[in-house]
C-alpha cells in the first residue's frame, strides 16, 4: 500500500560516487525525487526519454540546454521535454525536486 502522507527522511537515499543524493517517491509511471548536490559537481550533456520538470529548492548554478547557457537560483524550474538535452554545474550545493513523467508512447 503506498503512504498518503511520508517525510524525504523516510525515504531510503542512494548516493552516487559524485556525492549526489537522491530519495525518490515512486507513483504509477511517474516519480518524485529529491536530489542534493554537492557544490562543484557538473552534469554532463545528457538527455531522458521521459519527460521531467525539476524545481530548484536551493543553491544555484549554470544549465546548459540547446537554448544556451542560463544560470539558476532557488525558485528556478527547469521543463525538459523527452529526448532534450541538458548539462548542468552546480555552483553551491544545490536542492532540487525531479518530477519525472511516464516515456511517451
Amino acid at each position: 500500500m503506498t503512504d498518503h502522507l511520508t517525510a524525504w527522511n523516510d525515504r531510503v537515499e542512494s548516493v552516487a560516487a559524485n556525492g549526489v543524493a537522491k530519495r525518490e517517491i515512486p507513483g504509477a509511471g511517474a516519480s518524485f525525487v529529491r536530489v542534493v548536490v554537492p557544490a562543484g559537481v557538473s552534469a554532463p550533456r545528457h538527455s531522458h526519454d521521459h519527460e521531467q520538470f525539476v524545481q530548484v529548492l536551493s543553491g544555484s548554478g549554470i544549465l546548459e540546454t540547446e537554448q544556451g547557457r542560463k544560470p539558476f537560483a532557488a525558485g528556478s524550474v527547469f521543463h525538459f521535454p523527452a529526448g532534450a538535452w541538458h548539462a548542468a554545474a552546480f555552483e553551491t550545493e544545490t536542492v532540487l525536486i525531479e518530477t519525472n513523467l511516464p516515456a511517451p508512447g
